[in-house]
């Protein structure tokens, strides 16, 4: 049996192994048979593909016709494009090449010098993401094996205002504080006004979602997934739905997420560039009460090429307590889920693992 300390975790940098020339991967990234990635060949229709949904700029005259659109993608997906947002092209460009240097310019000396702490969701720069003392090729209380994904990040903390700490970022390159501070205000916007039309599609007011969830406590991951010389055998981000409410995605032309559709497909997801990918989160879950799921994802390696991209993460506080909205609530309707509070959730997340939907199926009432 295999241990791995966590202060050998802490300082050991995926990056670092892809560049050492390894050609097999240490056991402890080696995921069981039954989560190993299957490649798949590229859709081959339409149906096969997340939806790509045209924001018209919000234009209110075809806001009918994105609310339906948005029902149609959230029913059946839990996740999808979106274009003419609103987010200039540009920033979203120039937040990958910063991003993107941060990792492959910055000397790995200098990039420890931000290293997160060992506390879950800390900010900073890091590797493994769940709070356990160890780490090992063997099984958890709940039978799952534990298993570290091929991913190196940076975690920033941006919304409310007042965690947000620019000092505690990258200063290389120069612009890289600047742009991650422009583009937390551009998603915070994006994110209220996709809620409001998400809301809008179930029939109910404009603000309930955000209400329910109250003032957004806003985190930006970058990630960093270096080439992997055994891709059928790892993960570079194991199969989850998040925790919050809504998360933003970008990411580079690699490829290498995918989207579970239905109870066994998974689907990879084509990147387009100037588009950003909308995933629903799992109190959004509780909050439609289960008319709109949150949707389950990982990310796949690549043997020949690093991969980058940007999630942000759009929360509640950890006090706030999450339930479904009573307008979603009837006789011939009850509340499917036990109501939460926010904190509570996050710990059980980092402290269990992600496991696909664990966490959220956990709250399902019996029927």
């Amino acid at each position: 049996m295999q241990v791995v300390s966590d202060e050998a975790i802490m300082t050991t940098r995926v990056q670092s192994l892809a560049q050492s020339g390894l050609s097999r991967v240490p056991p402890q990234y080696i995921q069981p048979p039954q989560t190993r990635p299957i490649r798949h060949a590229p859709p081959e229709s339409d149906s096969e593909s997340i939806p790509v949904i045209d924001l018209c700029s919000f234009d209110p005259t075809q806001r009918a016709s994105t609310r339906d659109s948005i029902a149609r993608a959230c029913r059946h997906w839990g996740a999808f494009h979106v274009t003419n947002h609103g987010v200039p092209p540009s920033l979203l460009a120039s937040l990958r090449r910063a991003g993107l240097s941060f990792f492959s310019d910055t000397p790995m000396p200098d990039k420890l010098r931000y290293s997160c702490s060992a506390a879950a969701a800390s900010e900073g720069y890091g590797s493994k993401m769940l709070a356990t003392t160890t780490t090992t090729t063997t099984s958890d209380q709940n039978g799952a094996v534990q298993v570290l994904d091929w991913r190196d990040y940076f975690d920033h903390h941006t919304l409310p205002l007042s965690r947000r700490n620019p000092t505690r970022w990258p200063e290389s390159p120069s612009d890289y504080r600047e742009l991650v501070a422009r583009y937390s205000d551009e998603m915070n916007v994006l994110a209220q006004k996709l809620l409001a039309l998400i809301s809008e599609s179930l029939g109910l007011r404009a603000s309930c979602i955000e209400d329910a969830v109250g003032e957004f406590y806003q985190n930006i991951t970058i990630s960093y997934y270096p080439p992997c010389p055994e891709p059928d055998l790892t993960l570079g981000l194991q199969s989850h739905s998040d925790m919050g409410a809504i998360t933003l995605l970008i990411q580079d032309d690699v490829g290498g997420l995918q989207v579970l559709k239905g109870s066994d497909k998974w689907v990879t997801v084509q990147p387009l560039s100037d588009a950003v990918l909308v995933l629903l989160a799992d109190q959004t879950e509780i909050i439609t009460n289960g008319k709109y799921r949150s949707c389950e994802h990982r990310a796949i390696t690549n043997p020949d090429r690093a991969r980058l991209s940007v999630a942000t993460f759009h929360d509640p506080a950890k006090t706030a307590k999450i339930s479904p909205a009573s307008e979603l609530i009837n006789d011939s309707s009850p509340a499917k889920y036990r109501d939460v509070v926010y904190g509570d959730y996050v710990s059980s997340w980092y402290t269990k693992g992600p496991g696909g939907k664990r966490n959220i199926d956990a709250l399902v009432l019996d029927s």
